[in-house]
């Protein structure tokens, strides 16, 4: 018992990992796991405790388990047979195909990163680019939607950033289901986005098992309470003006909706402008028939050099932000109360009927978004060098004729965010601004739209323009 027994030094170290592998699986990592999911815990408690409208168990629910439900739906069970009858194609396969969308859709959503981690870094992202401003918002409305209900944001699409702008602003009182575009599908970006609750569409995809299994799980996430953002244009504005809806996200919600059995559905109507946003040029490139495709080195290169270069300047003080981003929240609508007022059933029209009544709704939707798109200051002095592009002005009166806009657009009920004690700190930033970057030019103190810049000005004097066409007020706002 005593004897000494010798090893090759290579068995020992195998001993010694397995030994050491086998202290980690069965008393560490356990350890480690019960303390990150009781501090994980905790702070969903706590957070919960201060959300208007909590986290739901859909939301919670392992991913892989939403996958299954997803891929063993009954009308996607049923689509999955009649395809493969129809093509001759193996069930098996069929069967493979829909679950890569489903797991391609699917998010997982991890709470802790959601607020802990991905609102911190949104917060500054926005803080660090713009003024961020709340315009309008009511909290005696919000106070009486039903907090079981699905509350559906529904905006208008300025830029890329409106993803964080609005998931930051609203992360105080709940959390928000995206769908993102193809181009965020890229590492690491894709597990970021996925955890934070948002999902992957292919936009104008004609495969219809794909838009059944993406249909399913949007109505899926609606039925059980999940809080989501879409935005009814359904891509970003080219030119700067309000795009007309389309309309497939909210028939996928509403297409089964039944007011007196289903958890009501609130659309709440959002509007975002800025005084700048990051795309404008690559925007209107794309209005252009004839401008050359960019390379995706091109793209990576201006990115680089654009942030490398912003990152200079605030490294010697000399970087200013982008001006405001501002986000205004409109009065809630209820699909229960617009089903009622109306006297139809989403779930019982036919396919044409359902379509018209969405298309009704949405088209009210978006005319909600444009009575709270936020009339900002450079979008106020775009307008103003756009109304004779050849004029030289002075600044005297462009502030003049700003000020004359201003009363014009309240008078028609618009939300004017520029306050009259900073008002002509507000303009002159404007100014700085475009002269920044050199929309504007300047000579002998007086001041023209930039020939080659007009369709930029355009951009951000689109943003604003349906007010000019639009009738008085009643009760002007300020």
């Amino acid at each position: 018992m005593t004897s000494q027994v010798t090893l090759p030094i290579w068995i020992f170290l195998l001993l010694l990992a397995i030994t050491a592998w086998a202290v980690l699986d069965r008393v560490m990592i356990p350890s480690v796991r019960w303390f990150l999911r009781r501090r994980i815990n905790r702070v969903l408690d706590e957070i919960g405790s201060r959300l208007d409208i909590e986290i739901r168990p859909f939301q919670l629910t392992k991913r892989q388990v939403l996958i299954d439900r997803l891929v063993y739906d009954p009308k996607v069970i049923e689509a999955m047979q009649a395809h493969a009858q129809e093509t001759g194609t193996p069930r098996e396969v069929v069967q493979a195909e829909i679950q890569s969308y489903a797991k391609e859709i699917v998010p997982s959503f991890n709470a802790y990163l959601y607020f802990r981690i991905a609102y911190w870094l949104a917060k500054k992202v926005a803080r660090s680019l713009y003024w961020v401003r709340i315009g309008l918002y009511s909290d005696d409305q919000y106070a009486s939607v039903n907090p079981d209900s699905t509350v559906v944001f529904v905006m208008n699409h300025r830029s890329n950033m409106d993803y964080i702008l609005v998931a930051f602003l609203a992360a105080e009182r709940t959390t928000l289901s995206y769908a993102v575009g193809e181009w965020a599908k890229i590492w690491p970006l894709q597990t970021l986005i996925k955890a934070m609750g948002a999902y992957f569409v292919r936009r104008n995809s004609g495969n219809p098992l794909y838009r059944l299994v993406l249909q399913r799980y949007i109505n899926m996430s609606t039925k059980e309470g999940v809080c989501q953002a879409v935005f009814l244009e359904g891509w970003l504005s080219r030119d700067g003006r309000l795009q007309p809806p389309k309309l497939g996200f909210v028939d996928y919600m509403l297409r089964n909706f039944r007011p007196e059995k289903d958890r009501d559905i609130v659309f709440i109507p959002v509007g975002l402008n800025y005084d700048r946003t990051l795309e404008d040029r690559t925007l209107l490139r794309a209005l252009d028939p004839t401008a050359k495709k960019r390379s995706m080195f091109f793209v990576m290169k201006t990115t680089i050099w654009f942030t490398c270069r912003n990152l200079w300047l605030m490294a010697r003080n000399k970087w200013q932000r982008f001006g405001y981003a501002c986000v205004n929240f409109g009065p809630p609508i209820s699909a229960q109360e617009y089903c009622r007022e109306h006297d139809f059933t989403f779930s019982e029209l036919d396919r044409k009927s359902r379509f018209l009544e969405v298309e009704k709704l949405c088209k009210g939707l978006m005319a909600s978004i444009e009575e709270i798109v936020p009339v900002l200051p450079v979008s106020l002095v775009a307008t103003v060098f756009l109304e004779d592009p050849e004029e030289w002005l002075s600044e005297f009166d462009v502030k003049a004729y700003v000020h004359r806009l201003i009363e014009e657009l309240q008078s028609k009920g618009a939300r004017v965010y520029l306050s009259k004690r900073s008002g002509e700190h507000t303009i002159n930033t404007a100014l700085n601004m475009l002269k920044l970057r050199h929309l504007i030019v300047e000579s002998d103190g007086l001041l023209r739209a930039d020939s080659e810049s007009l369709g930029v000005l355009s951009y951000y004097a689109n943003a604003i323009d349906h007010w000019r066409h639009h009738p008085p007020s009643s009760t002007p706002e300020g």
